[in-house]
């Protein structure tokens, strides 16, 4: 499974991050891989190690950087 969710500054948490599987990606966190934090404020994007789904910022969005 590989799809792409875009995310508002909003999303991440404070320090850049957000989670794998998250509520955007439409998986159901029961039955899919263990949680996985992906650092999204570096680069604007980033891809899940273990099913491949891709976050990335929306147009637009800036992410911060963590104090």
């Amino acid at each position: 499974m590989s799809n792409v969710v875009e995310l508002k500054a909003a999303d991440l948490d404070p320090s850049g991050e957000t989670s794998c599987p998250n509520p955007k990606s439409g998986m159901a966190r029961w039955n899919s891989h263990p949680r996985v934090y992906l650092k999204i404020s570096d680069t604007g994007h980033a891809k899940c190690p273990y099913c491949g789904t891709e976050y990335r910022m929306a147009e637009g969005e800036v992410a911060g950087h963590g104090h």
